[in-house]
């Protein structure tokens, strides 16, 4: 009899912990909708900020952000594949190979902003690439990328080792065995995993602060070495360190609600993705 009490206490502070937890986070997104929808219009999408960031639009801002995410998808993804291969597939279990791991995983739960400290250091000042697109770019793939290696990790010991043996059996190389048998069953957990997050990069305040992010800049950039306005930060900046926050408020919203779209549509194409593969490769 007492067992099934706690067992339903149990069950009930689950429940009404999942549901304070769905209330809260609704609650913030209406807001920011209810608030931020009046301001979308094609002038704020689509048109520089005037007047010192009181007027105008976020355009330069959705193309910072957006060239900071796929910069950082080409360098990040490729390389987080790739390491996550070798470790799962390739290097033999020892006591390096588990320091390894465990410094991924360290890495992986090290905040942003000594990530951003780390590309300071490293890629404006010593390897003088200047506050910059460039900077911005490498110090972000740099934070994604444990995230990215223990994800496609994961997904990659999900496949059964059955096709790894039935493969090798019939004659097949390492290689083959891997880009075969291996890689089509977890390319849709190393995807969706690594995707999910690349979406933070797109709300990361800390990093670009100190490597790539400027609040005013009303022009597109002309190179990879130019500073470049971005979504976070110029949410930061209105909605923190503005002289007039009143007449920015309306602006504030708009800024949250692109930004919250932005990370929702990255989340949803790695949803798309997770869906297609696995349509595609089933064992």
């Amino acid at each position: 009899m007492k067992s099934r009490w706690t067992e339903k206490w149990i069950y009930w502070a689950f429940r009404i912990t999942t549901y304070f937890i769905i209330l809260t986070i609704s609650w913030i997104i209406f807001d920011i909708v209810i608030k931020g929808l009046p301001v979308i219009s094609w002038e704020f999408l689509f048109t520089a900020p005037s007047g010192g960031g009181t007027k105008g639009g976020i355009f330069p801002a959705i193309i910072g952000t957006l060239c900071l995410v796929l910069g950082t998808i080409l360098i990040a993804l490729p390389l987080g594949m790739l390491s996550a291969v070798y470790l799962s597939e390739y290097a033999k279990p020892g006591r390096f190979t588990r320091a390894i791991r465990l410094a991924i995983v360290t890495l992986a739960g090290v905040p942003s902003i000594v990530f951003g400290l780390f590309g300071l250091g490293l890629f404006v000042i010593f390897l003088n690439f200047g506050t910059s697109i460039l900077a911005g770019i490498l110090t972000l793939a740099c934070m994604i990328l444990p995230t990215i290696i223990v994800s496609s990790e994961e997904a990659l010991r999900a496949v059964p080792l059955g096709l790894r043996e039935g493969s090798l059996a019939l004659g097949a190389t390492k290689w083959q065995t891997i880009y075969k048998n291996v890689l089509p069953y977890s390319v849709s957990g190393m995807l969706t995993g690594s995707i999910l997050g690349v979406g933070r990069v797109a709300g990361e305040t800390a990093p670009i602060l100190l490597t790539v992010a400027a609040f005013y800049l009303p022009r597109l950039p002309g190179s990879i070495f130019d500073q470049v306005m971005v979504l976070p930060y110029h949410l930061y900046i209105l909605a923190t360190q503005h002289h007039e926050m009143d007449l920015v408020r309306p602006l504030q919203y708009g800024t949250a609600l692109v930004l919250i779209a932005l990370v929702l549509g990255i989340n949803l194409f790695a949803i798309f993705l997770r869906s297609h593969f696995r349509k595609k490769y089933k064992w």
